[in-house]
């Protein structure tokens, strides 16, 4: 069980939640916070004495239309219910649980009002994997993720879809089952609940998780196809990196020299002077990328501790303020900067597989013993091409724009979401890259028999080959393709 508390969460502990398993709690604290703040609200509405934007008036453009207290309730189920417009595909289900922890997270700081009964819901549908129906296109990333959100939020009030025991059903039908009420949202909530960054949060996590793995696995990767290329240990040597002491130059370099110690091939005598930058020049890009993660990461650790809503409810300074802290700009920039870093990561990949390819130092062409007769690894440096053509496209940054909404109130927005879904793509696409790699890595390496290259790596290609078979002759390749995503997926 892990308590939520106001004690900041890391990447680790949310990794150590979700990948345990574990079910999540309030503490007294989170508790007491958040009893406090909404009945400070509570109080300060019962005189409706002033215009509290969001909790007795419209929104965004609207925000000038003054509603009754009598149906301030009504208010803020009708918002939950008109903002639930998402389309496209469905979010995965792991980055929507994910949502369900942040967003209890940030509702547990005591300062946007939601009830205590509301986020101990959010809590019993993520204890019991009821997981809402959320589509991926609909945010603009400011008022935070609207659309996505009203959709993880509709199940609060008996509406919308859940994926639940293994199927997508109705919420109602889900709450008759477990013979539970839907939730009465009282001023504030629906605000409390649509406005956030959670959406935006939660791909960002997923994909600088996977991103910190494919770093280490790039590595990895690199180093078996250098010493199948019969490379040099020279760029590598420590002096070199200390001259440009750029942090993930640095530890590149090192976790090169690490991977490659002990290995016959990389001792031999060379008869080449240089190797190409692809594979001379990879602590330089592959370090890059890696400060980029790094840079990333820093962002959204602050993000996942943050409040988010607007407006934020102030009890010690007996202030409700509105402001702007659901707007995603820094993360659609650190999101589109990681989508660029961790395609540089594939585009040098693939420089790789094709320089393995191309009968250079003593390797077969296409990585047979029969080329011409055989295609070997011909087509698989194509798809790899393609999808790092892809990655191209698909970095064009989506927090260079901005378009207009709600009448102009709304008149800049970070396009955060799409950094964000764009990003995942980025994410997949990288491990097939490298997937294709280290096929050709491994198949290249044999060539070089009887000598051997590190203890490492051998291991390394020895847990590979449980899964994926030397090429003698030309086979069916997608299948092949396949198994190598899912060893990288698992990890060394």
């Amino acid at each position: 069980m892990h308590q939520i508390t106001t004690h900041k969460l890391t990447f680790e502990t949310i990794s150590e939640i979700i990948s345990g398993k574990k079910k999540i709690a309030l503490s007294d604290e989170a508790k007491n916070n958040i009893i406090r703040c909404r009945e400070y609200l509570d109080k300060r509405m019962a005189s409706q004495s002033e215009v509290i934007y969001g909790i007795n008036t419209g929104f965004g453009s609207l925000c000038d239309v003054l509603i009754p207290v009598t149906d301030l309730e009504q208010l803020q189920k009708k918002l939950v219910m008109s903002h639930a417009c998402g389309t496209g595909d469905e979010v995965p289900q792991e980055i929507v649980k994910l949502m369900l922890l942040l967003k209890v997270q940030s509702l547990s700081y005591g300062k946007s009002g939601a009830q205590l009964e509301t986020v101990e819901r959010l809590i019993d549908f993520y204890n019991h994997d009821i997981l809402p129906v959320v589509y991926q296109q609909g945010s603009l990333g400011a008022s935070g993720d609207l659309a996505p959100l009203a959709h993880l939020s509709l199940p609060l009030i008996g509406l919308g879809e859940v994926n639940y025991n293994g199927k997508r059903q109705e919420t109602k039908d889900v709450l008759k089952q477990l013979k539970t009420q839907p939730i009465q949202l009282k001023s504030k909530e629906g605000l409390a609940l649509l406005n956030g960054t959670q959406f935006m949060s939660a791909y960002g996590w997923w994909c600088i998780m996977e991103s910190k793995k494919l770093s280490t696995a790039a590595d990895t990767i690199s180093a078996i196809s250098l010493d199948a290329f019969d490379g040099r240990i020279d760029p590598f040597k420590e002096h070199i990196h200390s001259i440009r002491p750029h942090k993930g130059q640095v530890q590149t370099a090192k976790n090169i020299r690490k991977l490659l110690e002990g290995s016959e091939l990389i001792k031999l005598p060379k008869k080449h002077v240089q190797d190409p930058y692809s594979f001379r020049c990879i602590p330089q890009v592959h370090g890059a990328s890696r400060d980029v993660i790094e840079y990333a990461e820093n962002v959204f650790l602050i993000e996942i501790n943050s409040v988010t809503d607007n407006p934020t409810v102030f009890p010690e300074e007996n202030e409700i303020l509105s402001g702007g802290n659901f707007h995603g700009q820094p993360l659609a920039l650190a999101l589109d900067f990681l989508a660029i870093a961790l395609a540089e990561l594939g585009s040098i990949s693939e420089r790789r597989t094709y320089q393995l390819i191309a009968g250079l130092r003593g390797l077969p062409a296409f990585l047979v013993a029969k080329p011409g007769l055989n295609s070997g690894f011909m087509i698989p440096q194509y798809v790899a091409a393609s999808i790092v053509s892809q990655n191209k496209q698909l970095c064009t940054p989506a927090s260079v724009d901005s378009i207009v909404s709600s009448n102009g109130q709304e008149d800049h927005v970070s396009m955060g979401a799409n950094a964000a879904t764009k990003c995942f793509k980025v994410v997949e696409n990288l491990q097939r890259i490298l997937a294709i790699e280290l096929m050709n890595a491994a198949q290249a390496l044999e060539f070089r028999r009887p000598l051997k290259s590190s203890p490492i790596i051998e291991n390394v290609i020895s847990e590979y080959r449980k899964q994926v078979n030397f090429l003698e002759e030309d086979e069916i390749m997608y299948p092949e393709i396949a198994k190598s995503v899912d060893f990288l997926r698992k990890g060394f």
